[in-house]
């Protein structure tokens, strides 16, 4: 199969440093949030399909690893691979990585294709679909990351 897709490049805004000196939790999700954007234009759903077709997409869970400090104005980039889909939902996975290729968070979601006019899912436009299958053959991984599907929970010895 195939390996991450570059999505995004950028930098670190000073804005974004929290009190402890590095970028803050809510921006690693701004970031990946920008990711869910650079997809949508990759399927075809930019501004003006969204608007013509009345049909967007919306994100029903979001699961985001924090694995590395990102510091004022670091250049990051965004990974994406597509975990799974279907005729009108896709798993996707998002890395950042900041400099030097520091892995420093990892983004989980699933995002759901809607009608506008109803607010209710719907499947994938013929044109839209067709991008989402070549992206998965391009970019599906071999072996699921480690961070996919992963619960939340205290661990406790028994």
């Amino acid at each position: 199969m195939g390996t991450a897709k570059v999505i995004l490049q950028d930098n670190v805004r000073n804005e974004w440093i929290d009190y402890n000196g590095h970028m803050n939790d809510a921006e690693y999700v701004r970031v990946f949030s920008w990711g869910v954007d650079s997809f949508m234009n990759l399927i075809g759903l930019d501004e003006s399909f969204r608007d013509e077709k009345q049909y967007t997409t919306f994100t029903l869970e979001n699961h985001v690893c924090y694995l590395d400090e990102m510091k004022r104005h670091e250049p990051f980039e965004v990974h994406l691979q597509l975990i799974d889909y279907d005729e009108k939902r896709a798993h996707v996975f998002y890395e950042l990585y900041g400099k030097d290729g520091k892995r420093a968070a990892t983004s989980e979601q699933m995002l759901m294709g809607i009608d506008q006019t109803t607010g209710k899912p719907a499947p994938f436009p013929e044109a839209v679909f067709s991008e989402v299958k070549g992206l998965a053959e391009a970019h599906t991984p071999d072996e699921k990351p480690a961070q996919v599907g992963r619960v939340i929970g205290i661990r406790r010895k028994k």
